[in-house]
């Protein structure tokens, strides 16, 4: 029943009450009030838990499942997503009625964009609408968005959490890159790539001092923060974690169960990444060769896809048995190879730029899902596989070595056992998405009641 708007609001029983709506789709007035729930199962009603901006600034590439997995995972937090735009893959990716973009605005759009791109001025209307669900903190993921991210903090007066990955923690300016050249000087339409980086770089100590906090996704990138000018105090090692609920050695023996004649009659070797010269997908390809020359009914299959395929492709046709690139797949078929496969290879490799992986998150699902993995000793990858206790490790680029690695595998089923349950337990103790979230809503409360706090 509806509450009269003209009565006592002493007569709110339980069984009636009202309604606050905003005055259009994007208007989450209300909010605060209508999310109100039993959060801890005492039988109380608690306000309800407050909002966490996460800032992408395209929402959202295929590869980033890893950050709605985190977001959705908060138990103290919402999370809500903000950019300057959305990819129309968006609806699979993420909670489309919890997605606000600058494109979202009426009118002037690319007027609008180019203000907040080049100028950091974002537009007003798009501003109040992120004001209305009432955020405490931003969380923004990768460098550059953290950049883009700076003038809504400073406007929605909350503090700013950066996630470094890897690509802005570890790739070298350019040789002549001049930081006292101005930027307009330099086309965003001619080179969009250059501009941005550039724009990256210029911004990168006013982003280090001004935000709250940054997470480095590993030791490794914390360093190259460190070496970069981050204050150290700033900089936190956080884990992001798998989904032990989506990935787990009972999901393999049940995909198996259900895929014995392919299970009993194919070998296959595994690939899951971007098709891009750090993910090293040609030193694979090369070292297979010489694995199928003493073992030829062992098949690869490659996942992703990016600008190398087609050169990868090309190289696989001539030099390979049995190899199988299936582009973009979706997180259930990964699990369905991870459960198939007999190993997983990630030959990650540093770029001429000196771009690395940070950690990779494909090899942590694949260690929680039980499958053996051969990586290079790279980057933050030894920080989760240790080599010879549960998995190999080989130098970047070294083939023969690779190439070693997967034969002893499959020729070493007790080694293969026990590379897998090591894994397993790996995961469990250390990399634990549930766990480590409720560290990030630590260290969420940590910044948040210290930012408010110096407002009183």
């Amino acid at each position: 029943m509806l509450f009269d708007p003209a009565s006592n609001p002493s007569d709110l029983d339980g069984s009636n009450g009202f309604v606050v709506n905003g005055s259009n789709a994007v208007d989450y007035s209300g909010r605060s009030v209508s999310g109100a729930e039993d959060i801890n199962g005492d039988g109380i009603i608690e306000m309800p838990k407050r909002t966490i901006l996460i800032y992408r600034d395209q929402l959202l590439p295929y590869s980033e499942t890893f950050i709605p997995a985190q977001a959705e995972n908060y138990t103290r937090y919402q999370s809500f997503y903000a950019g300057s735009s959305r990819l129309s893959n968006i609806d699979t990716m993420l909670p489309v009625e919890r997605c606000i973009t600058l494109e979202q605005e009426k009118g002037l759009k690319k007027f609008w964009k180019g203000a907040y791109w080049f100028f950091n001025f974002p537009r007003p209307s798009w501003v109040e609408h992120l004001k209305d669900i009432e955020p405490c903190l931003i969380h923004a993921h990768f460098g550059l968005d953290g950049v883009m991210a700076m003038p809504l903090a400073k406007r929605l007066r909350v503090p700013l959490f950066v996630t470094f990955h890897a690509h802005y923690a570890t790739k070298q300016p350019d040789a002549d890159f001049n930081p006292r050249e101005p930027l307009y000087k330099q086309l965003y339409f001619s080179d969009p790539i250059q501009y941005t980086w550039h724009l990256y770089l210029r911004k990168r100590a006013q982003l280090f001092e001004s935000s709250n906090c940054i997470i480095a996704i590993s030791n490794y990138i914390r360093q190259r923060l460190i070496e970069q000018g981050c204050p150290e105090e700033k900089v936190n090692v956080h884990y992001i974690g798998v989904d032990l609920q989506q990935f787990n050695a009972e999901i393999t023996r049940e995909i198996k169960a259900s895929n014995t004649q392919l299970v009993n009659h194919q070998t296959t070797i595994l690939f899951v990444g971007r098709l891009v010269e750090k993910k090293g997908c040609e030193y694979l390809l090369r070292s297979m060769a010489h694995v199928q020359q003493l073992m030829p009914y062992v098949k690869l299959i490659v996942i992703g896809d990016g600008v190398l395929r087609q050169p990868l492709e090309n190289m696989a046709s001539k030099t390979l048995r049995h190899c199988q690139f299936l582009g973009l797949q979706s997180t259930e078929m990964v699990k369905k190879w991870m459960a198939l496969s007999s190993v997983l290879v990630v030959p990650s490799v540093t770029t001429e730029t000196g771009e690395t992986e940070g950690l990779p998150m494909v090899i942590l699902e694949a260690m929680a899902m039980g499958l053996p993995v051969v990586a290079s000793f790279h980057a933050g990858i030894p920080e989760a596989i240790s080599h010879g206790e549960n998995g190999f490790l080989v130098p970047e680029r070294s083939i023969s070595d690779l190439s070693q690695a997967i034969l002893d595998l499959l020729r070493y089923p007790n080694i293969k056992e026990h590379f897998a349950n090591k894994g397993i337990e790996t995961i469990q103790a250390n990399y634990d998405l549930q766990t480590n979230t409720k560290h990030l809503e630590m260290l969420y409360d940590t910044a948040v009641n210290q930012y408010q706090s110096s407002y009183k």
